[in-house]
């Protein structure tokens, strides 16, 4: 048995699975001033849609709505079935605090208490 679709039927499903891949994740990469859903995330890269985003390069921000996750450096790897897809050359977590440039002992003191 053969399956045939018409040409703007498979577009049109096309479409909506990627709409579907955008609303269901949270993540996003912002290069610059934009911000593009992600479709897809794995360890070594990412994809968007190919319509949505420019051809991106560089040092981007990957977020999980809010939060920072991820400062990446990324090249374009290929583009199939209307996804443009991304490597890392380097991806580094963000965090919330700068990294200690000295040993913290477990027994310090919360705090000092100044003359009054």
């Amino acid at each position: 048995m053969t399956t045939y679709l018409p040409k703007e039927l498979q577009d049109g499903l096309q479409a909506a699975r990627k709409l579907a891949m955008a609303k269901k994740s949270r993540l996003r990469v912002r290069a610059g001033d934009e911000v593009i859903p992600v479709l897809r995330f794995w360890d070594k890269g990412f994809a968007v849609d190919h319509d949505a985003a420019p051809r991106l390069r560089g040092l981007v921000d990957i977020y999980d709505g809010t939060r920072h996750l991820f400062q990446c450096l990324i090249v374009a790897a290929d583009e199939e079935d209307g996804e443009m897809r991304y490597d890392f050359k380097r991806a580094t977590a963000a965090t919330d605090h700068a990294p200690l440039d000295f040993e913290k002992s477990p027994d310090a003191p919360a705090g000092l208490i100044g003359p009054a």
